[in-house]
C-alpha cells in the first residue's frame, strides 16, 4: 500500500468519528461545486499545528497502528523508530537482543520492531519512515508555475520551517547497524532534506536525524561534516560526556525513572525539581535541547502534571505515548 493510501485510510477512519465539517455543509459541497476550489497542492497537512506550541515526541512511534502518519496528524514534531539489522532473507526471531558484533549483514535493510519477534518483511525502516516522510515532503514542495525557485518546506503546511526530528534507536550491534542506517537515509539525503553540520554550525532542514540506543558515538563525533547526530546522555553532560557539544548532540535524552523516581501526586518534590532544573540548565548552557522518556503514564493526573511541569521548566520535547492526550484532543488530558 502506498504511503498516501495509508494516510487516506487513517483520515477517513478519523473523519468517521469526528467529521471536519458539519453534515449539512458536507451535503452542500457534495451537491454543488465539484471543482478544485477547496483543495491546494500542499494541503496534505493543512490545519495541523505542530505541537500546539508544545513540541511532542511520539515515543515508540513504530508501535502505533499507522507509524509516522499518526504522529503527523496531531502535530508531533518528533518520531522514533527502533531498528534491528537482521542477517539473510530469513529473519531469525531468536536473535539475542544485544547480539555479538559482526553477526549481521550490512547490505540488508534495517527492520523495525521493539523485539525481534515483532519483525516482518513488510515493516522496514524504509517502508514505515523513509518513504512516507519523502512522500510528504514531495507533496509539501510540489512543482508549480507559481514557484520560481526550489522550496524546502517541512512536513507541516502550517509551519514550513519546522524540522521533523527522526530518532533512530539502534537495537542490534551499533558498529555494524549504524552504517546501514546511514545508507538507508540516502533518499532523504539525495533530496537535500536532511539537516547537516560542519565544524561550526548546524543547518536545519526538514528532517533532523538523531541516533540513539546502540548508536556508536565515535561514528558521529569524529566526523565534522555529516547529516546525522547523536543522542547524548543528559545526566553526564557535565561529567563523563562533558565534551559533547550541540554540534554532536543538538538534543539529549535520558530515562525519567532512574533520575527522579516516583512522582507522588501531580508535581515534582523539591529534590526532584532541583535535579530537573540543574540538568536542564547544564544542557541549555551548551545549546543542547532535552527530552525525558518513559514518563509516568498512570494515573492520568500524574501524567498530565509531569507533562505540564516538564514543559514549564523548559524541557524541549515532551515525550508522549498517548498522542491524542498529549496533543490535547482528549477530555482526560485537560490539555495538561
Amino acid at each position: 500500500m502506498l504511503p498516501i493510501q495509508i494516510l487516506s485510510s487513517f483520515v477517513v477512519a478519523a473523519s468517521a468519528i469526528a467529521p471536519d465539517v458539519s453534515s449539512t455543509l458536507s451535503n452542500i459541497l457534495a451537491n454543488t461545486d465539484q471543482s478544485p476550489l477547496y483543495t491546494y497542492p500542499t494541503d496534505l497537512t493543512r490545519g495541523i499545528v505542530p505541537g500546539h506550541q508544545k513540541a511532542l515526541h511520539s515515543h515508540n512511534d513504530y508501535w502505533r497502528d499507522i507509524p509516522f502518519y499518526s504522529a503527523l496528524s496531531v502535530g508531533a514534531v518528533s518520531v522514533e523508530a527502533d531498528v534491528w539489522l537482521v542477517n539473510g532473507t530469513l529473519h531469525v526471531s531468536i536473535v539475542p537482543r544485544y547480539p555479538a558484533r559482526k553477526q549481521y549483514d550490512l547490505n540488508l535493510k534495517p527492520k523495525i520492531g521493539h523485539e525481534v519477534s515483532a519483525l516482518t518483511n513488510a515493516r522496514t525502516f524504509d517502508s514505515l519512515y523513509i518513504q512516507p516522510i519523502l512522500d510528504t515532503l514531495r507533496r509539501q514542495n510540489p512543482s508549480s508555475p507559481f514557484v520560481t525557485t526550489p522550496t524546502k518546506n517541512g512536513v507541516f503546511d502550517t509551519a514550513g520551517t519546522q524540522t521533523l526530528y527522526l530518532w533512530v534507536d539502534v537495537k542490534t550491534d551499533g558498529e555494524t547497524t549504524w552504517p546501514a542506517v546511514i545508507s538507508a537515509l540516502e533518499p532523504l539525503r539525495q533530496g537535500g532534506w536532511l539537516s547537516t553540520v560542519n565544524s561550526t554550525a548546524i543547518t536545519y532542514n526538514p528532517v533532523t536525524v538523531i541516533g540513539t540506543g546502540n548508536t556508536p558515538l565515535d561514528q558521529i563525533q569524529n566526523l565534522t561534516s555529516r547529516d546525522y547526530f547523536y543522542d547524548g546522555p543528559i545526566p553526564y553532560l557535565n561529567s563523563t560526556f562533558s565534551n559533547i557539544t550541540s554540534l554532536v548532540s543538538p538534543i539529549c535524552s535520558t530515562d525519567f525513572m532512574p533520575q527522579f523516581g516516583t512522582i507522588n501526586g501531580t508535581s515534582f518534590n523539591s529534590t526532584q525539581l532541583a535535579l530537573l532544573r540543574s540538568q536542564v540548565a547544564v544542557a541549555h548552557s551548551k545549546g543542547i535541547m532535552v527530552r525525558y522518556w518513559d514518563l509516568p503514564g498512570w494515573p492520568t493526573s500524574t501524567r498530565n502534571g509531569v507533562w505540564r511541569q516538564l514543559y514549564n521548566e523548559g524541557v524541549d520535547l515532551i515525550n508522549v505515548d498517548d498522542l491524542i492526550a498529549g496533543a490535547g484532543f482528549s477530555d482526560e488530558s485537560n490539555y495538561w
